[in-house]
């Protein structure tokens, strides 16, 4: 009894010790990735705190503008396309998240060229969507005049028009080319509304729209700009090391582009989210 007894507890230090002595995987997962989706989790709260931030002001005030009318400018100086170029947008970071899944693949078959190339080919349509971003900005900056201050788009709407109608007349000094209902110049350094003639043939001043609208835009994009150029330059760092082969000799898979991999599909979902809070609510 005394033996069996004796055995029994053996076994159970043994358990104990084992359970207790470190270098098992949880989850099936390595150290690197565990930490990567606490990353991951965090990073999506602190998104998710800007962007119901922004839909609760975005419901709340009711001269919040249209995106179709924001966003319907074309590189070429073409106007009146609604969100056909932040669609593109959109299609060239999701096609590298594909790229992207494609060198996870070639590197769980440890073929070398395979991975550096599908890398190259992240880091193009990184880049691609970064230099659409920022056109972006340089036309609402400097074309429409949008600043973290000033924001010139507004929702004036009658009977599903806007008030502004084809009734106005431009004035000297206009600097808002793409959309001429909203009309602004420069009065002693400030931006002021430019009147106009309603359809009625009164005189009516456009009013500017909240200027939350233009400092969250800059603000959450920006953002999400920031993790896409961060993620480029560790895409860079890690394409370099897999072309130096750095990571044959691990047989593992390449795990690291796994895991920059899981980074970069994240950055591409957050997108996937701003797209619907910015472009379409």
């Amino acid at each position: 009894m005394s033996e069996e007894t004796t055995i029994q507890k053996t076994e159970i230090a043994e358990a104990q010790d084992a359970a207790w002595s470190g270098g098992k995987e949880p989850f099936k997962a390595s150290y690197g990735k565990l930490m990567m989706w606490y990353f991951i989790m965090s990073d999506a709260f602190t998104f998710a705190g800007f962007l119901i931030a922004y839909g609760a002001l975005r419901f709340s005030v009711p001269t919040w503008p249209e995106p179709d009318f924001v966003f319907q400018s074309f590189p070429g100086g073409i106007t009146g396309w609604p969100l056909i170029f932040v669609t593109l947008m959109t299609f060239v970071l999701i096609a590298s998240s594909a790229t992207m899944v494609r060198a996870v693949q070639e590197g769980q078959r440890e073929n070398k060229k395979g991975v550096v190339f599908w890398l190259l080919m992240t880091i193009v349509g990184g880049s691609l969507f970064l230099g659409c971003q920022a056109w972006e900005w340089n036309q609402l900056i400097v074309k429409e005049n949008m600043t973290l201050s000033v924001n010139p788009f507004s929702r004036h709407v009658d009977a599903g028009t806007y008030l502004a109608g084809d009734g106005y007349s431009i004035e000297a000094g206009d600097t808002f080319e793409p959309g001429d209902y909203y009309l602004i110049h420069k009065v002693d350094g400030e931006w002021n509304p430019i009147p106009y003639q309603a359809e009625d043939g009164s005189i009516r001043v456009q009013e500017f729209g909240p200027p939350a609208f233009g400092s969250l835009f800059y603000f959450i994009t920006g953002f999400h700009g920031f993790h896409v150029l961060t993620g480029l330059i560790i895409l860079l760092i890690i394409t370099i090391q897999v072309a130096n082969g750095v990571y044959v000799k691990r047989k593992n898979g390449y795990e690291m582009v796994e895991k920059v991999g899981l980074y970069w599909h994240f950055v591409d979902l957050v997108w996937v989210f701003v797209f619907l809070v910015f472009y379409l609510l």
